[in-house]
Parts: C-alpha cells; sequence; structure tokens
C-alpha cells in the first residue's frame, strides 16, 4: 500500500509527453493600450498576415510558436489621425518548462508535442503600450505648462538635436 504511490507518481513522470505543453500554454493574453486611448492598430505575424486588428485598449491571445521550431514575431502598427503611426515588435523567448522534457523522460513532449504547439516558447510582452506623438508636432499633447517625460525613441529625429542634457549632481 505504502509503495502504490510513489509508483503511481513515478509513472506519471515517466509517461508525461509534454512539459512546457502541460505546465506552460501556447497562446499568451497581450493587452494593447495607447496615449491618446483609441488608436486603431494591427498585429501582423512572422509571415506579415494579419491575425488582429482593433481599436485600444483590448486583449487579444497571441500564439507563441509560428511552426514546428519555430517561435513566433508580431509586428504592432498603432495610428490614429492627427498623429505618426507607430510601429512595434513582440518576439517570443525560449520556455524554460520545455527543458522538463528531458527531467523527466518527454521525448514525445521534446521532439513532437511542444515544438508543434509552440508551447516551447512564451511571449513575455504581455502588456504593449504606444505613445503616439502629434503628426507634424514632434511630441504628443500636453496640459499648458505641463511637463511630459517621453522616450528618445519617441522623439522625431528632426528634433533630437536641439535636445540639451540636465545636469545631475
Amino acid at each position: 500500500m505504502a509503495l502504490r504511490l510513489p509508483l503511481a507518481l513515478a509513472a506519471t513522470l515517466l509517461l508525461s509527453n509534454s512539459c512546457a505543453t502541460i505546465v506552460s500554454k501556447s497562446r499568451y493574453p497581450v493587452a494593447f493600450s495607447s496615449e491618446p486611448p483609441g488608436a486603431t492598430f494591427t498585429v501582423k505575424d512572422i509571415d506579415d498576415r494579419e491575425v488582429f486588428s482593433g481599436t485600444t485598449p483590448t486583449v487579444v491571445p497571441l500564439r507563441s510558436g509560428a511552426g514546428y521550431f519555430e517561435k513566433q514575431s508580431y509586428t504592432i502598427t498603432f495610428s490614429k489621425p492627427g498623429f505618426d503611426s507607430k510601429t512595434m515588435t513582440i518576439d517570443a523567448d525560449f520556455n524554460g518548462w520545455y527543458v522538463g522534457n528531458l527531467v523527466f523522460g518527454g521525448f514525445i513532449g521534446l521532439l513532437i508535442v511542444d515544438p508543434l504547439t509552440g508551447a516551447m516558447y512564451r511571449i513575455n510582452d504581455t502588456q504593449v503600450q504606444a505613445t503616439l506623438v502629434t503628426s507634424g508636432q514632434g511630441m504628443a499633447p500636453t496640459t499648458e505648462g505641463g511637463l511630459q517625460i517621453v522616450s528618445l525613441q519617441d522623439v522625431p529625429l528632426n528634433l533630437r538635436d536641439k535636445l540639451e542634457p540636465i545636469a545631475t549632481k
């Protein structure tokens, strides 16, 4: 009787076929938002196929795999009238749970299930926000006398030479 539980656990571990598929997933909910809100956006996969089109804010489930042993990559383009379009990318990364196939002897999971389902990869960027810049202005609108902090990549090239460093102590 005391031997049944360890034997059952050992059998379960040996018969585990796909560690990443069991413990993890192959679709990840990604939240898309923008400043200002209400921007339209499209999501294209690694093959340049449109997989989603909508308006911010929204959540979209995205696959982490693009095919057998191929991780997915997405290109997202945000746009709104009166603002410059902005393009961003999301790439899938290696999922550490995939290594569990080696430990638990799941060669079917290692060579077939996890690579086919895409579970051997994961999407870490589950929140994507785009700050749109007013067309021709170079900066997003602010309230009168307000301060706005933006990333250097959001400053148009023609205005970057006008930037001055802030002295620090």
